[in-house]
């Protein structure tokens, strides 16, 4: 089935622009004997702009040599506005100078029709024109449709792999006396932080949506070991540490992006500065920055956290644990953003209280 039917070509919409009213009356009378109905006209080229505007022409019919305005300076308003388009511009002329020709088509002239018009190479002129603007036209809306499909199917994936992504933070969340607020709050914090040393708008997402599967590990360690309500013999404390790696291996290997922060992030948030931490024990900037962020994060909401092995620390005494840390446990510069970003981590952790 053709794009561009007969009945379409014959409802198409045309502009005159032409300041002779003869030349105006003429064009009329072919199209209308022609079968076209929709055509509008004027003589003055300051208007042209405007019903452009307003009836949005399949085509539009224009004279060169005007006053006020010529052909040229028309065609120029009539690009500003079509920039995801063409202005469908079929210039009247008497002008055979090939160097005028070469202007109005490099100013965006489609084709010519001279002057004194024939009338059968108008009407063919004018419906090769419109044919191709239709087509044109289909084409694009088709396009804009496939887009737009394509914009809500990464949607739904995008939600679904966020959907996927909590729900394995909460699948760690039962086997631990951790609760749901813990993750929320944390990677909260993350983006406050990460925000605030100068990430991407596109690097604090990634972080905020991969953060909370930091402990997904810890479905890999025994209840014996993760439920244990007293301190940890060091052969537990061993075992315990392999959440780590654990939580790496099961988000390793995927093509996401998202997926794959959130691996860097399991494998290095017990990382610390001085090398002394877990489980490959890198030091410094070598450890991954994500995975530093979510160090400081981490820490200071257990510390801040109540959980049925201790009490919440105070706030102040948890920023003066994290001081503790600069240097030693913590990336000092984050420990220095961190608290000046207080104020903001302050209002998640209300937000988000478990009260």
């Amino acid at each position: 089935m053709s794009l561009v039917t007969e009945q379409r070509i014959m409802d198409a919409c045309i502009l005159i622009v032409d300041d002779q009213a003869y030349n105006i009356a003429l064009l009329k009378l072919i199209l209308k004997e022609a079968g076209y109905t929709h055509i509008h006209a004027t003589t003055d080229p300051r208007e042209a702009l405007p019903l452009y505007l307003e009836h949005k022409p399949d085509l539009v019919l224009l004279d060169l040599q005007m006053p006020h305005i010529d052909g040229f300076g028309v065609m120029k308003q009539l690009s500003a506005v079509e920039k995801d388009s063409y202005a469908p511009v079929l210039v009247l002329t008497a002008e055979m100078d090939p160097e005028v020709r070469y202007r109005a088509l490099n100013s965006g002239a489609r084709d010519f029709l001279n002057k004194p018009f024939d009338k059968v190479e108008t009407l063919v002129r004018i419906r090769n024109l419109i044919e191709v603007r239709m087509l044109h036209n289909a084409v694009r809306s088709q396009k804009e449709v496939l887009e737009q499909t394509v914009r809500e199917r990464t949607k739904e994936l995008r939600n679904t792999q966020l959907e996927i992504i909590h729900r394995l933070g909460h699948a760690a969340e039962y086997k631990d006396n951790e609760t749901g607020y813990h993750i929320i709050r944390m990677s909260l914090y993350c983006g406050v932080l990460g925000k605030a040393i100068g990430m991407s708008l596109n690097e604090q997402e990634m972080l905020l949506r991969s953060s909370p599967m930091h402990d997904v590990g810890k479905i890999g360690i025994p209840d014996r070991i993760l439920l244990k309500p007293g301190k940890l013999d060091p052969d537990e404390w061993a075992i315990m540490q392999t959440h780590s790696a654990i939580g790496a291996d099961l988000l390793s290997g995927s093509s996401s992006p998202l997926i794959q922060m959130a691996a860097v992030i399991a494998a290095a948030h017990h990382e610390r500065w001085d090398g002394s931490g877990y489980p490959k024990g890198v030091r410094g900037e070598d450890i991954p920055l994500v995975g530093r962020i979510c160090a400081v994060c981490d820490v200071f909401d257990a510390l801040t956290s109540e959980r049925p092995y201790k009490k919440a620390w105070s706030v102040e005494d948890s920023v003066a644990e994290i001081r503790r840390g600069q240097g030693s446990h913590f990336d000092p510069q984050l420990v220095d953003t961190f608290v000046e970003c207080l104020p903001e981590v302050l209002q998640i952790r209300s937000q988000y209280s478990e009260d």
